[in-house]
């Protein structure tokens, strides 16, 4: 049912408790597992490069020794945008996320909230 799930990933304690998810629903479904690290880019902010790197490398690690396929994808931009840019390009069947932790785009909503709106699949949120 589900060939692709999209995962969102970032740097948050909840994001371990969401991989789990994504790790099982994949597993259960035989998927293709696609973690995606959006980098939201602001004036005078610099990310850590190699932190990035490690948090990709890390969570491709534990997907595969899962017996996973995984690929990662990095991207630059507003999260959310992003997020259902690249599950339309990669024709996601479910995106996985979790509730906190992705950048907020602004005070009034959350980034999983506009996901929902935005997305071209099924959102599953992980509270």
């Amino acid at each position: 049912m589900f060939e692709t799930v999209l995962f969102p990933i970032d740097n948050s304690r909840q994001a371990s408790e969401t991989a789990a998810v994504a790790l099982k629903l994949a597993q259960s479904h035989g998927s293709r597992l696609v973690i995606l690290s959006v980098i939201e880019a602001e004036e005078g902010t610099m990310h850590d490069p190699q932190a990035v790197a490690g948090l990709l490398e890390q969570a491709r690690d534990r997907f595969e020794q899962a017996g996973l396929r995984c690929e990662v994808i990095e991207r630059e931009g507003k999260p959310a945008f992003v997020i259902g840019d690249v599950a339309d390009e990669i024709n996601a069947d479910v995106i996985v996320m979790g509730t906190r932790g992705i950048a907020l785009e602004d005070d009034s909503q959350s980034t999983a909230a506009r996901v929902i709106q935005l997305a071209p699949c099924p959102v599953l949120v992980v509270p």
